[in-house]
């Protein structure tokens, strides 16, 4: 990658350790030269995992392991490897997974089951397994519980920035932590939950309760951004609860404790989720664009993913022009309810549409100042209903192509 994307976060955050979690990173050479591309981490024995995986029907062999063995609720560690997706590999490609969790397990003194496996990078290539499991041993001797921003670092792959967040809440008034990693740049259009995310917090909850919380949240988060429109095989959202914290177990989603844990786990998330689409590759400017009046949440958030997602509007943001009526034909085009004749369109806190039509008073210079901006904000009122729904997103330039026609070389 040529230089941090111009939308970037000043620095990685300070992230606070999670009791029960101990990471680090290190080179595999399996793709990458001169870089950390494995992410090893150990959890306490009893820890609780939920996650979400990729709607894909071509998973990866990480993905299908990962569903087989969250039922089971546990989880002792987690192998992330960046440059080889393991995708489109066959038999090979489930046995090298079976043969990383039976490694990393021997090392953990953990059973294979409550190994979490995740790859990311390139499709239809054979993984070398053994340069993974060569390198667990050595890169278990230096995992701590201060290594975030080598563990961020180590699973990116067109990623500009590593990408980091963490939030402290209070239940019982004991202090709970949660922190999180992301990685993500293009193949972005999470449909579950290309990126990986992976949670992890001191709470004490079941797994149950960790799957009440974390399915809404990604779809507020992780399922809310898109750059490009694809959705990986890999996608993969991990959420770690070691119980390690002094509150009184929560076992009821209705519980009040419960509030505040729910909008920081929330919180984490979105931030992350926001850091992805900040570093779209090629990426200029992030959009956030806000839609309400809907018949539902979740048909606000279909309208928007698919103004997001226009090449069109993408375009005309990147070449700074307020051409809103794009805006018009992505909504008209997303097969949700809208009445045109009460439709409103704002850019930048300005209106340009309504009643059917071009704003009275509206003046594209003054909207074209804000278009020149790297922080670009659409509101759209579909005059329907009572849903909402915030969508994230950045422009389409031709970085884009530059980046994604030489991916492999």
């Amino acid at each position: 990658m040529s230089g941090i994307s111009p939308l970037a976060p000043k620095k990685f955050p300070a992230m606070p350790e999670v009791a029960g979690v101990r990471l680090g990173a290190g080179a595999s050479g399996e793709r990458y030269k001169g870089r950390d591309d494995l992410l090893l981490a150990e959890f306490a024995e009893g820890t609780r995992v939920a996650g979400v995986l990729t709607q894909s029907q071509t998973p990866g062999a990480p993905v299908k392991w990962c569903r087989e063995i969250l039922p089971v609720g546990r989880a002792r560690g987690l192998v992330v490897n960046a440059g080889n997706a393991n995708v489109f590999t066959g038999k090979a490609g489930d046995a090298a997974v079976r043969r990383t969790a039976k490694s990393a397990a021997k090392i953990l003194c953990a059973p294979a089951n409550e190994i979490f496996i995740a790859s990311t990078g390139v499709i239809g290539e054979a993984l070398n397994d053994a340069r993974i499991t060569q390198a667990l041993p050595a890169l278990y001797d230096k995992i701590g519980t201060k290594s975030w921003p080598d563990g961020a670092r180590a699973i990116m792959t067109t990623d500009t920035f590593a990408k980091g967040a963490a939030r402290r809440v209070t239940i019982d008034g004991e202090s709970v932590t949660i922190a999180g990693i992301a990685k993500g740049s293009g193949m972005i259009a999470p449909n579950m939950a290309t990126m990986l995310a992976f949670i992890f917090t001191d709470a004490r909850l079941p797994v149950r309760l960790l799957n009440s919380l974390l399915r809404p949240a990604t779809a507020r988060s992780f399922n809310s951004i898109t750059v490009d429109g694809d959705t990986s095989t890999s996608d993969t959202c991990l959420l770690f609860a070691t119980g390690a914290a002094r509150h009184r177990a929560v076992t009821r989603a209705g519980d009040k404790r419960l509030n505040g844990f729910r909008a920081a786990l929330e919180d984490v998330m979105t931030d992350l989720a926001q850091q992805i689409a900040r570093d779209g590759e090629g990426a200029s400017k992030f959009i956030t664009l806000s839609i309400r009046g809907a018949r539902s949440e979740a048909a606000a958030r279909r309208v928007g993913l698919v103004v997001a997602n226009s090449p069109l509007v993408k375009t005309a943001i990147a070449g700074e022009d307020p051409n809103w009526g794009r805006l018009v034909m992505a909504v008209g085009r997303a097969g949700e309810q809208v009445r045109t004749e009460k439709m409103v369109i704002t850019i930048g806190g300005h209106k340009v549409a309504a009643g059917g039509k071009q704003a009275p008073g509206y003046v594209e210079k003054i909207v074209a100042r804000h278009m020149k901006g790297k922080e670009i904000a659409i509101a759209i009122d579909l005059a329907v209903g009572a849903g909402a729904a915030t969508v994230w997103s950045c422009d389409l330039t031709h970085k884009y192509i530059d980046i994604n026609a030489d991916y492999r070389s």
